[in-house]
Order: C-alpha cells, then structure tokens, then sequence
C-alpha cells in the first residue's frame, strides 16, 4: 500500500494547473474578459478562501502554482498565499483557509481554478475521514480504488491520504490483480498467478475470490493477498477463518456492496481492509469560496 504521508509531486501539480488554466483561459497565456476589463492591473487587494460547509480540507498545497502561473501570465506580480490550516485539517463552516494577497486580476482569474481542485479534494477527504471514523480501533483500513477522475488520480488519492485512508494501487503498473476474466483467459488461479510472477516478477499479486473455494484455491496456488469481493458478512467472517487457518500472513480485503452502516460490522470478520470505489467517484464537493476583501479607494 502507498505511504499515508506521500505529498502531492510538484511537477504533477505544474502540469494540472497549466491544464485547468488552458481550459478556462483558452490557451496559453490566455484572457479573462471579464476581469481584465473591470479591474486595473495595478489594483491590488486581499482574499480569504473560506470553508462553507465543515469537512476535512485537501488540496490547499496547489493554491501557490496556481496563483503563481496566472501572475506569470499575466505579466503581474505573484500573490502571497498565508496558508491558515493544513491538508488534512478538520474545519468548520465559516473557517478561513488561506489569505491570497496580492494583484486582484490574478486572485479572480486563479478563483475558479484554485476552488475546483481544492473543492473536489476537500471532498474526497469529507467523505474518506467517515470512514476513517466508522473504523477506528477496528485493525481496519479503508481503501480507495482506481475508479478516479481522469487526470485527478494524483489528486484525489492524496485527498484520500488527508482524509485518513490508504491508497491501494495506484494504476495497471504496480500492482497485478488477477480478477475473474483474467482467470478465465489464464485457464486457472494457479496459472494466471504463474504468468505474472514469470513476466513480472517484481510486483505484488492480489487476486479476487467471489466464494470460499476460490479464496483457498488462491492461497493453495501461492497469493498473498486476497479481495473478497460482494460477500455478505456471514459468508465474509467463513472465508477469513478458513483462509487465516491455511496461512495467517495473507492479507484480505473486503471489496463490493460496502456503505458506512455496515464498515464496522465487516471490519469485525477480521478482514485488513475495505476497498471504497466511492471514495473517489461518488463524494461530493466540500463548498469552498474565495471572498474578495473590499478594495481600498486609490
């Protein structure tokens, strides 16, 4: 599993940042018609990005490129960003995250960029620190999936590590999980988990099991790691013992059909982890908003 304290990689950041402001300015360097028209370039001003709702924050890390590659477009000085809260923070409604200080055409052209990234992690990690809670003191984890938005991954699976979960893999490239249509073209358990330990011996091997033969055929042909996947929780409690019995150095997930009412009750079967695809593709927006401070006369 991936480290709960890998920051965000500064030249990811770069490169998202450049492709938001590409979509909202058009390309590069782009022109807000709106603002460059009804505020001088020279007025400079402060803004407060404020929480409306309360929630976990995330994604505060890319508010400097952000405000950064819109100066540099611009042709204006960078704002300063007094970052109030860390990624990560519980926060209330009405709670001020940052102060950007600097030219106000750069602070409303960085607006809607800054607040769509960080919005969207905020809300991933809101809705990631439920579960969280849900299993704490259970020996649990909750899991995020690759079931992200295109292009966000990074960003959404950093939320997902503010909002105290853990990130399984994080493509096709890491980590082999042999599911059932992979079974089917192998020809067996066995021979699928054989064909990847030959063509990739470097990568860990997780396999999917639907019923209890499954999962100790799996363990029998060599797996480490098992997902069980859409069991209902008596079914769930069976295939754990069974599997610890045989080798209680396999690590087992609980995948499919989970919500928060039940994260505790299949958390008590003894499974490692819940893998939540919701996480990530489901979790609405944490409501963030940047607010203007009146300007001073000239």
């Amino acid at each position: 599993m991936t480290s709960p304290t890998l920051a965000l990689d500064p030249a990811w950041i770069t490169r998202t940042v450049a492709v938001a402001l590409d979509e909202d300015l058009g390309p590069a360097p782009g022109r807000d018609v709106t603002t460059q028209s009804t505020i001088p370039a020279d007025a400079v001003g402060a803004a407060d990005l404020v929480a409306r709702q309360d929630g976990v924050v995330a994604g505060l890390v890319v508010a400097p490129e952000v405000v950064g590659q819109v100066a540099a477009r611009l042709g204006l000085a960078v704002p300063s960003v007094d970052q109030r809260v860390a990624d990560g923070t519980r926060v209330a409604r009405g709670d001020v995250l940052a102060v950007l200080t600097g030219p106000v055409q750069v602070l409303l052209v960085a607006e809607r960029t800054l607040l769509n990234l960080a919005s969207r992690a905020s809300g991933v990690a809101t809705h990631t620190r439920r579960w969280a809670d849900a299993l704490e003191g259970t020996g649990a984890l909750v899991l995020d999936t690759r079931k992200t938005t295109p292009g966000l991954r990074a960003l959404e699976k950093y939320a997902v590590r503010c909002g105290g979960g853990t990130n399984k893999r994080m493509g096709l490239y890491d980590v082999a999980m042999v599911k059932d249509n992979h079974v089917v073209a192998a020809g067996s358990v066995a021979a699928a988990i054989e064909a990847v330990r030959t063509r990739f011996p470097d990568v860990t091997i997780q396999v999917e099991a639907d019923t209890l033969d499954q999962a100790l055929e799996a363990v029998g042909a060599g797996a480490r790691f098992l997902l069980l996947d859409n069991m209902p929780t008596p079914l769930l409690a069976e295939v754990v013992a069974a599997v610890r019995a045989v080798d209680p150095r396999v690590e087992l997930e609980a995948t499919g059909n989970l919500t928060l009412d039940r994260a505790r009750e299949v958390a008590s079967t003894g499974v490692d982890y819940l893998s939540v695809g919701g996480l990530t593709h489901s979790s609405p927006i944490l409501d963030l908003a940047l607010d203007l401070e009146p300007l001073q006369p000239v």
